[in-house]
């Protein structure tokens, strides 16, 4: 008698075939069995690298269905040979080639200082211009209540400022409370400069020094470190050797996404 093997699983019963994904360097995907997510650094012998925010690495096998990409279920295949465009900004988000810079918003985002400048733009630059979102810099926070005034935030303008130190208590946090409202967003990170947002590792320290209060920060981090005290050389130096998000503190990403999540949400022009 001839034996048949059936497949009796009904149609919509049966798993649908995953999209492959190549597995770029850059790429950003989760293994849902360990729940851990990080960028693709290699890919081979059936194998693929990922590396997580902190720097940790774990080897999966490439396997069907082995892997979430922006919460969608794929299948991670070998790159083909040859050049290749990066899959992700330097913010870690999906790149769109050949993408126009949108008409800018009538929103803003502030930061204090150009060297906080300079590093929103290397890293979340073709972010802000996809979204049509201008940073500017103030001087300092005594600044802004009179730029929150004179900008005049509303529902399609919406104001969102990132400032240095911004600890509870401090003249800086009385002053971001008093103009913080529905349409204007004032948050901080904890360090004092925002070279200490820039990872030690990245610029070859084992930590940022402490420096005695009172004395300029960053010219007495150029002398504890033993770097030429051009503050305005030495950070071009580390901007440098900054090249994603993951040179970066966590602490610093949390608060540049707040901002531009706030600046465009639905609504805003």
């Amino acid at each position: 008698m001839r034996q048949y093997s059936a497949d009796l699983t009904p149609p919509w019963k049966k798993p649908k075939a995953a999209p492959e994904v190549p597995a770029e360097p850059g790429l950003v995907v989760e293994e849902p069995g360990t729940g851990f997510c990080g960028a693709v650094i290699r890919c081979e012998a059936g194998t693929v690298t990922l590396e997580d925010r902190f720097g940790k690495h774990r080897v999966f096998p490439l396997e069907p269905r082995g892997f979430l990409l922006e919460g969608r279920v794929v299948t991670l295949v070998k790159p083909a040979p040859g050049p290749r465009r990066p899959a992700r900004t330097a913010s870690g988000s999906v790149a769109v080639p050949g993408a126009r810079a949108r008409v800018a918003r009538a929103g803003r985002i502030y930061v204090e200082g150009r060297h906080d400048a300079e590093l929103v733009e290397k890293v979340w630059g073709d972010d802000l211009r996809v979204e049509g979102v201008v940073v500017e810099y103030l001087g300092g926070v005594d600044d802004l209540p009179a730029i929150v005034e004179e900008f005049g935030p509303g529902p399609d303008a919406r104001l969102g400022v990132l400032v240095d130190h911004l600890l509870p208590g401090t003249k800086e946090w009385r002053i971001a409370q008093s103009v913080t409202s529905e349409h204007a967003l004032v948050v901080g990170h904890p360090y004092i400069d925002i070279w200490e947002a820039v990872k030690p590792a990245c610029v070859g320290i084992e930590a940022w020094p402490r420096v005695p209060h009172g004395q300029d920060w960053k010219t007495g981090v150029c002398r504890a470190v033993g770097w030429p005290e051009n503050t305005g050389a030495v950070w071009q130096a580390i901007l440098a050797r900054v090249a994603s998000y993951k040179d970066l503190e966590p602490e610093l990403l949390g608060r540049v996404e707040e901002l531009i999540d706030f600046v465009t949400a639905s609504g805003a022009a």
